[in-house]
């Protein structure tokens, strides 16, 4: 999920990009609820269309759209990652913690099967944000998403590094080319068995040395990236970005092409912005674009095709609908946007992270599971925005104010009437 910042506003020059954010962060929510509220409706719905991979996909987009631009905003790679550091860790270790404290005082156990693997080893993987890429079962079923965001990270500090940060647009082709390659091999049967891309390092190697060597790699990455010293940084940026490649191509949970086609969405996402600004033209980025889109439904359908037709048209629905949603969101930039939809999008990162905990809370010690109830799933989101405020405005925007200080980045300017962007 994107964790981008800034204050959010009806009258924002950004307040599409909020709402965005705000009705995925909804779309996801309400796909993982409907499994404890709604469960004849999410079996139905199960056969045409899947709301979480909509949303993840919108949420991809606008990560494309907005992170590099904050990234050449500061044009200090040390001041993005402070800024992504205090943005991101301080919500993901609560959460977490309240995630595995039912297991640590004895009373439920782990999801995944988490509490096979060392402490060491899950609490270290957690803290690269790269679990997902390193065989380790997620302590949150949705934090699978930031695992990507943190390769797409690495991906567009490397290309910043060495001057590239432009190429957002045959980034995205190349990602793309790149994940129909890997599931023709899949489907052609080519890679298969000990020889599959999905966890492929972690199966040879061991868990446990592949997140202790991505750890050590990832520290010395972004250190180095940090440096004053033009050749030291450029070595750490092409370390980071080669290493979100590897993980993503030989080591991740879901197939190595669905992981690629993740970070060429960011990609196209950037091109818009690319071309917004006048730094490419318009049919670059609608070719791009256009790419990326006709190569994820080619891989999908591909993959697909042995699970029957239901499967292909799960997956071409939130792909078609992820884009078409951002364009529309996008071609009402200039608009005014409900107060209710920008703050939804305020808060969207802490209702991303606290739907997991309250659904948890509610399925193993309310017993909410099992039947269907609207009116538990009106108190559940009502209950859910609640305390995503509190955690926003206590835990998020707290940490923010601080990231700004360390990276002496300015305070987010106050809202102001949209202004047109002329394309």
């Amino acid at each position: 999920m994107a964790a981008t910042s800034g204050v959010s506003s009806a009258t924002s020059r950004l307040g599409w990009l909020d709402a965005l954010r705000g009705g995925a962060a909804l779309a996801v929510a309400l796909h993982h609820a409907s499994y404890v509220y709604l469960p004849r409706l999410r079996v139905w719905l199960a056969d045409w269309f899947d709301p979480g991979l909509f949303g993840v996909l919108v949420f991809f987009l606008v990560s494309g759209y907005i992170v590099p631009a904050s990234l050449e905003r500061r044009g200090s790679v040390r001041g993005f990652w402070v800024g992504r550091f205090f943005r991101i860790y301080p919500l993901v270790a609560v959460t977490c913690l309240l995630a595995v404290l039912p297991f640590l005082l004895g009373v439920l156990g782990l999801r995944a099967g988490l509490e096979q693997y060392s402490p060491a080893t899950a609490v270290l993987a957690h803290m690269t944000m790269l679990q997902d890429l390193l065989n380790v079962p997620n302590a949150m079923n949705v934090l699978w998403t930031l695992s990507y965001e943190m390769a797409f990270y690495l991906l567009i500090v490397a290309l910043f590094v060495v001057g590239g940060h432009r190429r957002s647009a045959p980034a995205a082709v190349v990602l793309t080319v790149v994940a129909l390659v890997a599931v023709t091999l899949t489907a052609g049967g080519l890679l298969t068995g000990a020889y599959a891309p999905a966890a492929l390092l972690s199966r040879t190697a061991g868990t446990g040395p592949v997140v202790a060597v991505t750890a050590a790699g990832l520290v010395v990455a972004i250190a180095a990236a940090v440096s004053r010293r033009p050749a030291t940084r450029t070595v750490g940026g092409l370390l980071g970005g080669f290493l979100a490649l590897v993980l993503v191509s030989a080591n991740g949970r879901i197939s190595a092409w669905e992981g690629l086609i993740m970070l060429a969405t960011m990609f196209a996402g950037t091109a818009v912005h690319r071309a917004e600004r006048g730094q490419i033209s318009w049919r670059a980025c609608a070719a791009a674009g256009g790419a990326v889109l006709a190569g994820a439904l080619a891989a999908g359908l591909w993959h697909a095709a042995p699970y029957g037709g239901n499967a292909q048209l799960v997956w071409c629905g939130a792909v078609l609908a992820a884009p078409l949603t951002f364009a529309v969101a996008w071609r009402l930039r200039n608009r005014r946007f409900p107060a209710w939809a920008t703050g939804l999008g305020t808060i969207s990162f802490s209702l991303y992270l606290l739907h997991p905990l309250l659904l948890m809370v509610a399925a193993q010690f309310l017993g909410a599971s099992g039947r269907e109830d609207a009116a538990g799933l009106a108190v559940f989101l009502l209950v859910l925005i609640g305390a995503s405020w509190a955690s926003q405005r206590w835990i998020e925007a707290p940490a923010q104010r601080l990231g700004r200080r360390f990276s002496g980045a300015p305070a987010p300017e106050p809202a102001r009437q949209p202004h047109i962007v002329t394309s």
